[in-house]
């Protein structure tokens, strides 16, 4: 049950300390995920703040404060916390304003380049942070990345993508086949030391204020694969890289790892990883534009579809998956679901997570 916007303003005005008499208004902010609506607050000639109702029946809702927390405490830039009331499932934050990577995507290389890698720095900061350390904290997060997770992620793209959006059916043996694919590059991306993991770090999930990045939707952070966030962010289907400025970053964040691998081998697990991240992003665009009739998520797939070939191709180890998703980019050319090319000024419709532990759909 979500709370009254009354009672939520109530509540905002205690954590604020304002009186009745100081007039507080109250607008709707767009939904970043059908359990969480956000208020943006206004008081006074400049004063704002941000509040949360969230439903406690997704997992990873409850887990937001006690990562905001830990975040802060080891200077990755997060949203500050105002006040959190657990029992009637609410958060008041800083507002952090409207700008994000996605919406500088306009700017010049030069002045994108800029945040970018001062995003990529945060992150490194957040992968290498010592997980016995963190063993110590008293935060929960969400199931690891591991050979479940990452096979739940493969076939829910076989699901709602292939089949369900394009109308693909494989035969048997070429389902065996690319299920060996698939399971090898899951061993491959569990084998790599894990660390702590954003999961969903795409354009809009990195705020820009006073021309510094601060991380938002940080709730499904858990221990995986440090490559998955950098496909999150340099493959991210919302925004357009050219493969000159794609490398330019990644060589940024491979220069803070002080050569943890050669480059070539940094290039191949980053392509791989991507690859992964890449089919949960159209497996949760056919899952959303198809099963639950969301045609706005529909616009990117034409985008994600191309990183995704080009992943695969550069990754070397996945023939079967680049074929596949040629042949899904035929069928859905021939069928006329999506139009076949993304351009759009359109603002992107941000990816709800769908987490394994709560469907199975």
């Amino acid at each position: 049950m979500m709370t009254a916007v009354t009672d939520l303003i109530a509540f905002a005005r205690d954590a604020l300390g304002l009186s009745l008499s100081v007039p507080v208004e109250s607008s709707p902010l767009g939904r970043r995920g059908s359990d969480r609506v956000y208020y943006r607050l206004r008081w006074g000639k400049e004063n704002s703040a941000i509040l949360v109702d969230y439903d406690p029946g997704r997992v990873e809702n409850a887990y937001f404060v006690d990562i905001a927390i830990f975040l802060e405490s080891i200077y990755v830039p997060v949203p500050h916390l105002i006040r959190h009331d657990p029992k009637n499932c609410c958060i008041l934050m800083e507002d952090l304003g409207d700008t994000d990577l996605w919406s500088l995507q306009g700017d010049p290389w030069e002045t994108r380049k800029g945040r970018y890698r001062e995003t990529l720095v945060i992150v490194h900061r957040l992968h290498t942070f010592p997980s016995d350390s963190f063993a110590t904290r008293d935060v929960r997060l969400m199931e690891p990345f591991g050979p479940n997770l990452y096979r739940w992620e493969r076939n829910y793209f076989l699901e709602h993508f292939v089949r369900g959006l394009c109308a693909l059916k494989l035969r048997p043996s070429l389902r065996e086949a690319l299920d060996g694919e698939l399971a090898d590059l899951a061993e491959g991306l569990s084998a790599w030391p894990s660390c702590l993991v954003h999961r969903d770090l795409q354009s809009q999930n990195v705020m820009i204020r006073a021309g510094n990045p601060i991380l938002i939707d940080f709730q499904g952070m858990r221990f995986g694969n440090p490559f998955y966030d950098l496909g999150s962010l340099l493959c991210d289907p919302y925004v357009d890289f050219s493969p000159a400025e794609r490398d330019e970053l990644l060589a940024h964040y491979y220069g803070l790892t002080e050569g943890i691998a050669s480059w070539p081998a940094f290039q191949n697990r980053f392509h791989e990883a991507s690859a992964q991240r890449l089919m949960q992003a159209l497996g949760a665009y056919g899952f959303l534009g198809v099963k639950k009739g969301l045609s706005a998520y529909l616009r990117h797939v034409p985008a994600g579809l191309r990183n995704l070939i080009a992943a695969a191709k550069e990754a070397c180890s996945l023939p079967l998956l680049e074929e596949l998703c040629r042949k899904c980019g035929s069928a859905l050319e021939k069928s006329r679901v999506i139009a076949p090319s993304f351009a759009t000024n359109e603002p992107a419709t941000a990816l709800r997570e769908v987490d394994p532990q709560r469907t199975r759909e």
